[in-house]
């Protein structure tokens, strides 16, 4: 017997394209241009499936999804949308829907979700779950594939490692962890592990005691203690020198903290989240980092897309910015620049966009001249061109490490081409690939163009 499925969409162009696709795969497939139209139609025929978009112009996808609950039916649901947020992907899981899905996507990957949707046990599970707004922003694939990933392990209690560049919102996503977590209205206590001078940061993570060393004039509970029941948040967790990712490994095998000066054990409660921008799985395999500290830190690893890998979503993100830092009454930027936006390779990834959008408006009230946005990128890119060129005077860093933040910024400036990354360099491709290893820089193949 053929499925049947009903899709609500007020785009005519996509709920054709929809239900052409489905129908090919020999599926019955009913049409409801608006929310009334597909609660009009629920009420006359059963649906194995139901697909609609979250906004339509008469009401919301959550609407159809309340029709179908009210009616206390087996249909599954799956609502997409062409404005991704965590919120939404959240709230829609909270209806009792299957799946999420941002538009643009393929047609393999509608059928693909679609027969996951029809085969699955009543029991199992949604992929996503709820929870309250999160600030990260986008539709691509990829930041979607994210919000899924936050979504399923937040409520579990698993240290994550969040993986990406600098700038594509890896505190976001600890912050989301801990508002969709089992306690999130515990602590959210954030540390740069690579902020704090090593002599410190004993005394940061774990605490003190009285008379411990010298200025210790009290007792001061460390960032373990002050996230008891919430979330220690370890940012740049690659920087912590050796000695303390041995007492980092004792606390996350036996949740217990020692003071610095204390001769007792501390029992705290607290769920460990961490990130960093390097590759700690090639740094642990060389021994640059500890091996097991890193399989303790990611038992769930999640891996944030740069900005340049999910270009559609600038558009939605200068939006965005803009009714931040400028409010409703900030016209839209205009075509030119965001085309101009789009173009460009944002090495500083989704920071570095937001201050070009808080800049543009300062500097010129708005986002509608493109010479101003201009502008900004160029001189953007002069300043970081001078802070690359060499560390600073006081800087204590190595060649090795030099030569790695280097090859990484060259790189990020070729889009991740490693033929024109290493023609930059003047060196042989096959020389990159030894230099990438050896420097624990992980290559992913589907960078190169």
């Amino acid at each position: 017997m053929k499925h049947r499925i009903l899709v609500v969409d007020d785009d005519d162009a996509m709920r054709e394209m929809m239900a052409l696709a489905l129908s090919k795969e020999g599926y019955r497939v009913d049409r409801a241009s608006s929310a009334a139209d597909g609660i009009a139609v629920l009420g006359e025929t059963d649906f194995d499936l139901v697909i609609a978009d979250i906004y339509l112009g008469d009401g919301t996808g959550l609407d159809v999804v309340d029709a179908i609950e009210a009616r206390q039916t087996d249909t599954r649901t799956i609502l997409v949308t062409a404005r991704g947020t965590m919120e939404t992907a959240a709230f829609a899981s909270s209806h009792g829907v299957f799946d999420y899905l941002a538009k643009p996507f393929e047609v393999e990957h509608l059928v693909g979700r679609v027969q996951a949707a029809l085969s699955a046990s009543t029991t199992e599970p949604s992929p996503i779950a709820d929870g309250p707004q999160s600030m990260i922003v986008g539709s691509d694939s990829s930041i979607v594939e994210v919000y899924k990933s936050v979504a399923r392990v937040a409520p579990l209690d698993m240290p994550v490692l969040i993986r990406g560049e600098t700038g594509t919102g890896k505190e976001l996503v600890a912050t989301a962890l801990h508002r969709f977590g089992a306690n999130p209205d515990g602590p959210f206590v954030p540390i740069n592990c690579g902020a704090i001078p090593e002599n410190l940061l004993e005394s940061e993570l774990f605490g003190h005691r009285r008379g411990a060393f010298t200025g210790a004039d009290s007792d001061q509970p460390g960032a373990v203690e002050t996230a008891r029941d919430g979330t220690l948040f370890l940012d740049e967790v690659g920087e912590l020198p050796a000695a303390l990712q041995v007492k980092l490994l004792r606390f996350l095998q036996s949740g217990e903290i020692q003071p610095v000066g204390s001769k007792h054990r501390i029992q705290v409660p607290v769920r460990v989240v961490a990130a960093t921008h390097r590759n700690l799985r090639a740094e642990a395999r060389a021994g640059q980092f500890r091996e097991d500290v890193y399989y303790r830190i990611a038992a769930y690893e999640i891996t944030l897309p740069p900005l340049r890998d999910r270009s559609s979503d600038i558009p939605l993100l200068v939006d965005h910015f803009r009714r931040r830092h400028g409010g409703d009454e900030i016209p839209a930027a205009g075509a030119e620049v965001v085309q101009l936006l789009t173009r460009h390779p944002w090495p500083g990834n989704v920071r570095q966009l937001e201050h070009v959008v808080q800049r543009a408006i300062i500097d010129s009230g708005g986002l509608g001249d493109s010479e101003v946005v201009a502008g900004i990128l160029d001189s953007m890119e002069d300043a970081a061109t001078e802070t690359d060129a060499l560390p600073r005077a006081g800087d204590e860093i190595t060649l090795r490490e030099l030569e790695r933040q280097h090859l990484e910024a060259i790189l990020r400036r070729c889009g991740g081409n490693r033929s024109q990354a290493a023609r930059i360099l003047g060196i042989e491709r096959k020389t990159l690939y030894r230099k990438a290893d050896r420097l624990g820089i992980e290559l992913d193949p589907e960078e190169e163009s």
